[in-house]
């Protein structure tokens, strides 16, 4: 568009005023029209949609967001995962799921399949995704398979080996010294550490 409506006119127009404040006043006006336009479009588009737009969405999903907690790029991010997140269940596409949520490389998804049982090992330190992908995974898979989550953490594990040993003395022989509900099976004596 050009800088404004006079270039459109005949030069002869220039010098009259009335035609002058006249377009002024249709410039400010196709401006704004401009910018309601580019709001619209924008609000058409997850990615892009403004606050208002988001709180929308959100309404219609049913998501009880918290603003001053919970950023509009996460709210945003929900919003798609929620219109995505729909049947049928396979591994790749939870997978799928999960990478677009937390990150690729920070879930494992596993399936035994003989025992319906859905593992999945995550590394999650932020609890909105946690929440998230505890709804996204409730959401696809199927009511017959069972979830089991893990949490993983990147720590070093150091490991200690220690050896105790008690000595245990039998009371039980076969003979007449030993009474049934006097004396007890086994006697334990005192522990001790070898290594």
């Amino acid at each position: 568009m050009a800088d404004s409506l006079m270039s459109y006119l005949p030069e002869f127009y220039n010098e009259i005023i009335d035609f002058i404040e006249l377009t002024k006043t249709e410039d400010i006006e196709i401006k704004n029209l401009n910018d309601a336009l580019d709001l619209f479009f924008n609000n058409q588009f997850i990615i892009s949609a403004d606050e208002e737009s988001i709180k929308r969405r959100e309404d219609i999903l049913l998501i009880q967001a918290d603003p001053t907690t919970e950023s509009l790029d996460f709210r945003r991010k929900r919003i798609i995962n929620r219109y995505s997140t729909s049947p049928p269940f396979s591994i790749r596409y939870l997978q799928e799921r999960l990478d677009f949520l937390i990150g690729k490389g920070r879930a494992i998804t596993a399936v035994d399949f003989e025992n319906y049982i859905l593992t999945v090992t995550l590394s999650i330190e932020d609890a909105l995704i946690f929440k998230e992908v505890q709804y996204t995974i409730q959401k696809i898979k199927p009511a017959n398979i069972v979830y089991i989550q893990r949490t993983s953490i990147k720590d070093a594990i150091e490991f200690n080996e220690n050896i105790k040993t008690r000595p245990m003395l039998r009371n039980t022989r076969l003979s007449t010294t030993w009474k049934l509900g006097k004396t007890p099976f086994v006697t334990l004596g005192e522990e001790v550490v070898i290594k």
